[in-house]
C-alpha cells in the first residue's frame, strides 16, 4: 500500500452547482469561503456522463463507475416486495461505494443525505439517508424519522433533534432569498412554500454533517446538498436577465434567489471548513451545471426526467489539501476520477475496473497509483445492505412526491403494473444512453431497437436509435427513421440529425439544406452549429466551418466539441500551433475525447514534439483502441531514432489487423 498523502478528507456534493453562475459572486467577494478553497488549491471544469440524471451520476462519483456497473440507471426500480416501483435506493447500487471500501479498511468513514444512499448502509461510521430531512408530516410537532434513516439505529434520537421543518421557517429566513416577499400573493403561488421546504432540507443535511465532524471520530465525510439544484429548477427563469414570459413584477421578486442559494451553500461551507481543520483534504464538486444564460430552454420536453434539458454538461470541481497544488487551474477531470483520487489520498489502490482516473494534474509532486483488480473481490464486511432489504412504503412515496414536484417525473398512477414498466422502459432506455456516451454502440442497439419498436411514437426512442445507427455507421437505417420524422413531425432535431446522415454519406448539398432548415427553426443548438461546421470543413469551405464551430463557442463557451473543430480547421489550413492549442483546450475539457487526443497528436507531431505527440496517440487510443490512424502514427514515431522497435511493429501489426476488419467490414455491406 502507498502512503497516505493526507489523514482526513471531506467529499462535499453541490448538485447542479456551475462557474458560470460561481464566477461573478466570486468577483464580488461573495464567496469568501470557496474562493479560500480555490486559491489553497485547484480548480476546474467536471465533465458530467450521458445521461445527465443525478441518481446515476452521483453513484458513479461515490464508486468511479459508470451506471452499467454501478447498477443505479434511473430515479426509481420495480419494487419486488409489492409491485409497482419505488426510488432507487441503497440496495439498488451493485458494488462498493468509497464510503465501503474505506469500511474494509477500518477508516472511519461517515455519509450524509447521499442520492441514493436509503437505508443508511452499516458503515464503520454514521450514515445518514437522504430521506432524514424530507417531511412526512405537515407538522413539525408530529414529524416522524422514517425507518432505516439512521445508522446506528443508537443515534435515531440525536438526529430527529437535527431536523428542521419548512413550518419552522419563518417570513424573516426567507427574505435573503426574497427580500420583497411580502409582495407576494400566496393564495396564488406555493413559491415561499417551495423555498421553506429546500432550505430546511439544506439545514437538515447541514446540521447532521456538523454534528458528525464535532461528536465522532473521522476519517472520511461524504456530504450531499441538493439545494442549487433544487433552486434552480424553481427559479432559474428568473435569474437576470429574466427569460421570455417572466412578468416584470416576478422578475423583481425572484431575481436575487440563484445568488442567494450560492451565498447561503458558501456559509455552510465555510462552518464545514472550520471543523475539517486546515489538514485536511476538501473536495467540492457538482454532477452537472445548470443553464443560466442564452441556453437555458424555452420549454422542457414532456417526457420522463425532461427537466434534465436545463442540465449543463459541465460542473465543477476544487480541492485544497496536503499534497494539492495552490491556486492552479486543472483540465480533464470527469466525475469518474473523484472515487480513484481519494482512494490514492488514503493510501489505497484503484479499481482496475473502475472508469475513472486519478486526477493527476492535482498534485505538487508526481503520484503513482497502486492497482488492484477490482474492490468488489476483495473479502470482508464493507457495510453494504443485501439486496433483498425491504424498504419502508411510505418513505419510498415521500421521495417519489419529491421528484414529482421537481419535475423529474410524473406521479405514478394506481396501476402498479403499468408503473414498473414504465420504469423498467426508462431504465433500459437510460441504459442504451450509457452504452453510447461510452463509445458501445453496439450494446445501445438491441435496447433502442426494441424500444422503438415497441413505441414508435415516442420521438426519442426513434432519435437516440437514429443516432445509434450514425455511430455504427448504418447511414441508411438513421436516415429511414430520420425521413420519417421529419415529415410528420418537422423539428430541428430530425433535419440535425438528418443533416448527419446526409454529411456522413457524403451527400454534403443535402446535408446543408436539412441543417441550414434546422438553424432557421432554432439557432441557439450548439450541436447544430457544429455539425454546419464539419459538413462546410468536409466541402472545403474551411471559412465557413471555422465561423459555423465558433459561433458554436459563442453560444457555449466550454464545448470541447467546439474546440475540436477549431482544431481540425486549423489543422488543415497549417496552423499547426493553433491547431495544437485547441485540441489540448478541447482534451482539457473532456479528457474522453479520442479524436481531440488523435488531433493534438497529428499537430504535435507537424510541430515535432514527438514524444508530446506519441503521449497524445497513446491516450487515444487507450479510449478508443480501434483508432487506426493513432496506431499507424505510434508506429512511425516508435520507428524513429530513440524509438522501440518492438513498439513499433506491434503497432504496425494491430493497424495492419484493423485495415483488413475494416475492409471486411466495407465488402459485407
Amino acid at each position: 500500500m502507498s502512503r497516505h498523502i493526507a489523514r482526513k478528507a471531506l467529499l462535499i456534493g453541490w448538485d447542479a452547482a456551475d462557474w458560470k453562475i460561481i464566477h461573478p459572486l466570486l468577483d464580488a467577494g461573495q464567496m469568501p469561503f470557496l474562493e479560500s478553497v480555490i486559491n489553497q488549491g485547484v480548480m476546474g471544469n467536471l465533465s458530467t456522463l450521458r445521461p445527465i440524471l443525478s441518481p446515476l451520476l452521483w453513484n458513479s462519483i461515490a464508486t468511479g463507475k459508470r451506471a452499467d456497473k454501478h447498477g443505479i440507471l434511473d430515479f426509481f426500480e420495480p419494487d419486488p416486495h409489492i409491485g409497482g416501483i419505488r426510488p432507487v435506493s441503497s440496495t439498488s447500487r451493485k458494488v462498493k461505494a468509497i464510503w465501503n471500501i474505506l469500511t474494509q479498511r477500518q477508516f472511519k468513514s461517515h455519509v450524509v443525505g447521499w442520492f441514493a444512499g436509503h437505508p443508511a448502509e452499516p458503515i464503520n461510521g454514521v450514515s445518514v439517508s437522504p430521506l432524514f430531512p424530507i417531511p412526512l408530516s405537515s407538522s413539525p410537532e408530529n414529524w416522524p424519522l422514517a425507518e432505516g434513516s439512521i445508522h446506528p439505529v443508537g443515534l435515531r434520537n440525536t438526529f430527529e433533534e437535527l431536523r428542521i421543518h419548512p413550518a419552522e421557517l419563518t417570513g424573516e429566513e426567507l427574505l435573503p432569498f426574497i427580500p420583497r416577499a411580502a409582495e407576494i400573493d400566496q393564495s396564488a403561488t406555493n413559491t415561499l412554500e417551495s423555498l421553506a421546504k429546500t432550505l430546511a432540507e439544506c439545514c437538515s443535511i447541514h446540521n447532521a454533517a456538523t454534528w458528525i465532524l464535532e461528536n465522532r471520530e473521522w476519517d472520511f465525510l461524504a456530504v450531499f446538498y441538493n439545494a442549487i439544484d433544487h433552486f434552480c429548477h424553481r427559479f432559474m427563469p428568473y435569474y437576470p436577465p429574466a427569460m421570455e414570459g417572466v412578468s416584470e413584477l416576478d422578475a423583481k421578486l425572484y431575481k436575487d434567489v440563484i445568488p442567494a442559494a450560492y451565498r447561503f451553500q458558501d456559509m455552510l461551507l465555510g462552518r464545514l471548513l472550520a471543523l475539517a481543520g486546515p489538514n485536511a483534504t476538501v473536495m467540492i464538486v457538482s454532477d452537472h451545471g445548470f443553464h443560466s444564460d442564452d441556453l437555458r430552454p424555452r420549454s422542457v420536453p414532456h417526457e420522463p426526467a425532461g427537466n434534465t434539458v436545463w442540465h449543463r454538461p459541465i460542473g465543477i470541481v476544487c480541492m485544497k489539501g496536503p499534497g494539492i497544488r495552490q491556486d492552479e487551474q486543472i483540465y480533464g477531470t470527469t466525475l469518474l476520477d473523484i472515487a480513484p483520487t481519494l482512494l490514492t489520498i488514503f493510501g489505497l489502490p484503484i479499481g482496475e475496473d473502475m472508469d475513472g482516473r486519478l486526477m493527476t494534474q492535482a498534485f505538487a509532486e508526481p503520484v503513482q497509483p497502486d492497482l488492484i483488480p477490482s474492490w468488489e473481490d476483495v473479502p470482508g464486511e464493507c457495510g453494504m445492505h443485501p439486496a433483498d432489504l425491504r424498504v419502508d412504503p411510505a418513505a419510498a412515496l415521500a421521495v417519489i412526491e419529491q421528484f414529482a414536484a421537481l419535475g423529474y417525473v410524473e406521479a405514478p398512477g394506481e396501476d402498479r403494473t403499468k408503473a414498473a414498466a414504465s420504469v423498467m422502459r426508462e431504465q433500459e432506455f437510460n441504459l442504451a444512453g450509457v452504452y453510447l456516451d461510452s463509445f458501445r454502440p453496439l450494446q445501445a442497439l438491441p435496447l433502442l431497437e426494441k424500444l422503438h419498436r415497441a413505441n414508435p411514437d415516442q420521438v426519442r426512442f426513434a432519435l437516440e436509435l437514429a443516432r445509434c445507427y450514425l455511430a455504427l455507421q448504418r447511414m441508411d437505417d438513421a436516415r429511414n427513421i430520420l425521413v420519417a420524422r421529419a415529415e410528420t413531425e418537422p423539428k430541428p432535431w430530425a433535419d440535425w440529425l438528418l443533416g448527419v446522415t446526409y454529411s456522413e454519406q457524403g451527400r454534403h448539398e443535402a446535408a446543408m439544406e436539412h441543417l441550414l432548415r434546422a438553424e432557421k427553426a432554432n439557432p441557439r443548438l450548439p450541436d447544430l452549429h457544429l455539425r454546419l461546421g464539419t459538413t462546410y470543413r468536409q466541402m472545403s469551405r474551411l471559412d465557413d466551418a471555422r465561423r459555423a464551430y465558433e459561433r458554436a463557442l459563442e453560444l457555449d463557451g466550454n464545448s470541447p466539441a467546439a474546440y475540436l473543430g477549431l482544431a481540425t480547421v486549423s489543422l488543415s489550413q497549417r496552423r499547426n500551433r493553433e491547431a495544437a492549442e485547441q485540441a489540448l483546450t478541447a482534451v482539457g475539457l473532456d479528457h474522453y475525447l479520442p479524436l481531440g487526443h488523435l488531433v493534438l497528436g497529428f499537430a504535435l507531431t507537424r510541430l515535432r514534439q514527438l514524444d508530446r505527440a506519441r503521449i497524445a496517440f497513446e491516450t487515444a487510443i487507450s479510449i478508443a483502441p480501434g483508432m487506426l490512424n493513432a496506431h499507424r502514427w505510434l508506429a512511425a514515431i516508435h520507428s524513429q531514432p530513440g524509438g522501440d522497435p518492438v513498439k513499433a511493429a506491434e503497432h504496425r501489426e494491430i493497424a495492419r489487423e484493423l485495415r483488413r476488419q475494416r475492409q471486411a467490414r466495407k465488402n459485407a455491406k
